[in-house]
């Protein structure tokens, strides 16, 4: 599928392209083949940010006047698929994509002051406390709560599955300050820093034995109420808001576009019955259902760009991109395995970053395919899961 680009959109194109010819280094772009979670490395993504940061590039959907670029819902989209393509980092989006956008909207002229300079150069490193054992998909059911005491907060709870959270030096958080209403009308939305005496981070090891995420505990935590985001029992309005951006505010296709090309190169490579898998109609039929899935959702992508850049937010479409973009790149993970077979063993990644120089795969792509497939699985869960997805595409939608 081809989307008609202007002359100025190609002169921009070849800018970036040459900016990420010059910027990113051979170091990092083996990192990102070799990534294996949901996000980058965090060292690594904090300089690529860095790098960003300098060029003026690194939140475009940002108003300017916080440090965004005025670019074209086009331009960005050029600047996903050449960064796709160039095999640059991810910038890590809780702060820059997530938190960001909330603080647009909801945020105190102080609050914006404070941390929006300090989510962009990097000073402040986020995460998120939203799910609780028990209170994932079903969120307003969370329990951690938030009773005042003088101009605090005193917070006990745990989140759980909470990303980065060994790496963060602030937390954004869903807590109960009324029990007395229904349930989504008793949560408020809290800012804390992650050195406040009584939070402790432990750590949870995936399938794929990655230290992703964690389980974090609040323990009489006293936290000022100037930290709070919105109104009080309010936060429910201001959450849903966030996760428009955390389902659906950015560009999946680049990076699936490459997952694809990857895919079909490795399946000329490998072979099934002495030919190669590429030209097994059944294995190619599978690779093209996806390209045709691929092809809609950048459709739908290129709208939401164009919502994002005249100030608006992807609205519940989200849901229905987030759910499509987890179900292809689902597939792809594995086509993937099934195209690297015995090879694609479940340590080949850890012994290789290991230090063990062996062959223990046939090529450097089967390193990766074990991981990238047990790492995938959570996908359908976390961001909320399939299933509430499709609830709020029949409510918000399609009008059911």
């Amino acid at each position: 599928m081809n989307i008609e680009f202007s002359a100025e959109d190609e002169i921009f194109r070849r800018q970036v392209q040459t900016f990420l010819a010059e910027a990113l280094s051979p170091e990092m772009q083996r990192d990102v083949e070799r990534t294996t979670t949901v996000f980058a490395d965090k060292d690594v993504a904090m300089q690529w940010q860095a790098q960003l940061v300098d060029q003026g590039w690194a939140v475009p959907a940002w108003p300017v006047e916080h440090g965004g670029v005025a670019w074209t819902a086009n331009q960005k989209y050029i600047w996903g698929q050449e960064c796709a393509k160039a095999r640059a980092p991810s910038l890590i989006p809780l702060g820059l994509r997530m938190l960001a956008p909330v603080l647009f909207r909801y945020g105190t002229p102080e609050q914006k002051a404070e941390y929006l300079p300090k989510i962009l150069s990097g000073e402040h490193y986020w995460c998120q406390g939203y799910s609780e054992p028990g209170s994932g998909s079903d969120l307003s059911s969370l329990k951690t709560s938030a009773v005042k005491d003088g101009d605090d907060y005193i917070v006990n709870g745990t989140k759980i599955w909470t990303t980065h959270a060994h790496f963060a030096d602030h937390i954004f958080c869903l807590v109960r300050t009324d029990t007395n209403v229904k349930p989504q009308a008793g949560i408020t939305f809290l800012l804390m820093p992650m050195d406040l005496p009584g939070i402790k981070v432990d750590p949870i090891i995936t399938m794929a034995d990655d230290h992703e995420v964690n389980q974090v505990f609040f323990d009489d935590v006293r936290v000022p109420q100037s930290y709070r985001v919105g109104p009080e029992n309010e936060g429910w309005t201001v959450a849903k808001y966030l996760l428009e951006f955390e389902r659906g505010g950015g560009g999946a296709t680049p990076g699936i576009y490459e997952s694809l090309k990857s895919l079909k190169e490795i399946a000329s490579r490998e072979k099934a019955g002495g030919q190669p898998l590429i030209e097994d109609a059944a294995f190619a039929g599978r690779i093209a259902e996806l390209e045709i899935r691929t092809d809609a959702l950048q459709l739908q992508e290129l709208m939401t760009l164009e919502k994002l850049s005249s100030g608006g937010s992807p609205g519940p479409a989200s849901s229905l991109a987030k759910n499509t973009s987890v179900e292809i790149n689902q597939a792809l993970s594995e086509l993937r395995l099934e195209a690297v077979h015995y090879y694609g063993m479940p340590n080949a990644n850890k012994i290789s970053l290991n230090g063990h120089t062996e062959s223990w795969v046939s090529e450097d792509y089967s390193e990766t395919a074990m991981a990238r497939y047990l790492n995938g699985r959570a996908a359908s869960v976390f961001g909320g899961s399939r299933e509430v997805q499709k609830n709020i595409i029949a409510k918000a939608v399609l009008g059911l």
